[in-house]
């Protein structure tokens, strides 16, 4: 499970260090995608493995399920943290997410999120109070 808000910095090669609390379980092999909010994600790959299993069950014929799919895996880079545990973010990516120098790096439960940091501070400001309003009905039951 992936955890916390951490604030690492891209290099001039596009590496990023993981947070050491995430890179045992990433170490074997990750895979970096298009997120939402032109954020990225980060899976370690049985993750992915298991997400692209369950992606094989969307209808073709859906017009929406084709676009999502396209642009999740044309996006997708799998790549293996070097020994001291930076990650390669291809330029694509880098691109898609406006990715600078400063990143915000969050645990997502399941996957990683990368994120600019001003798209992040943004954002979570905005979804400050609706996440304090909306869990029971977000998620009904669980709370």
């Amino acid at each position: 499970m992936f955890l916390g808000t951490h604030f690492p910095k891209l290099d001039d090669k596009g590496r990023l260090f993981l947070p050491a609390k995430f890179r045992e379980e990433l170490a074997e092999g990750l895979v970096i995608t298009r997120g939402q909010e032109r954020s990225l994600s980060v899976w370690p790959e049985r993750e992915f493995v298991q997400l692209t299993e369950q992606l094989k069950q969307a209808p073709i014929t859906n017009k929406g399920a084709r676009d999502y799919l396209r642009m999740l895996f044309a996006g997708a880079s799998n790549e293996v943290p070097d020994k001291q545990g930076r990650v390669t973010i291809p330029p694509m990516l880098r691109d898609y997410a406006g990715l600078d120098r400063d990143c915000v790096v969050i645990g997502a439960m399941n996957r990683v999120e990368i994120w600019n940091t001003e798209n992040w501070n943004r954002y979570s400001q905005e979804q400050e109070q609706a996440f304090a309003d909306l869990s029971e009905e977000v998620l009904p039951g669980i709370f």
